[in-house]
């Protein structure tokens, strides 16, 4: 090798290893990246085919109001009014299309309030927050609270 070229020889092995890399990259992106991704942003055109193909399984609040509009008028003044039916008693659009048994399944009154409710560092103060067993022991939350209006009358 002559002299000149010895001195840049490990540059050049550093520039070839990146083109390599290069090259690798671009070839697999080109192999493993759908072409329809980045059409609408970030994402992959195809998947809102694939969302659309999927059965519905929420019904929605509008829907629960048709036949539990009581219930709704109940939670009117709630700290529950922003809740959703479905985020506590789960997907409901086969209930709601009559499907199955009218009556969805029996739910678990301390474990669901205490996905929320149970007192942690990260959630700000003015969010209702209790240490379950100082609170109410063993018992059921729904013995003293009713889950659509909490607040104790």
């Amino acid at each position: 090798m002559p002299r000149e070229t010895r001195h840049y020889a490990h540059l050049i092995r550093v520039a070839a290893l990146f083109a390599f890399g290069l090259l690798a990259f671009l070839v697999l992106r080109h192999i493993f990246v759908p072409p329809d991704f980045g059409v609408y942003g970030f994402y992959r055109a195809g998947a809102l085919d694939d969302a659309r193909a999927r059965p519905v399984s929420y019904a929605g609040r509008e829907t629960c109001a048709v036949c539990h509009g009581d219930v709704i008028e109940s939670q009117k003044d709630s700290r529950h009014a922003q809740l959703g039916c479905e985020g506590c008693h789960g997907p409901l659009a086969k209930h709601a299309g009559g499907e199955f048994d009218p009556k969805p399944k029996t739910l678990d009154p301390r474990g669901l309030c205490l996905t929320c409710h149970v007192k942690m560092a990260g959630k700000y103060a003015s969010f209702p927050q209790i240490d379950p067993v100082e609170h109410a022991g063993d018992a059921d939350c729904t013995v003293c609270h009713q889950p659509h209006h909490p607040k104790i009358q």
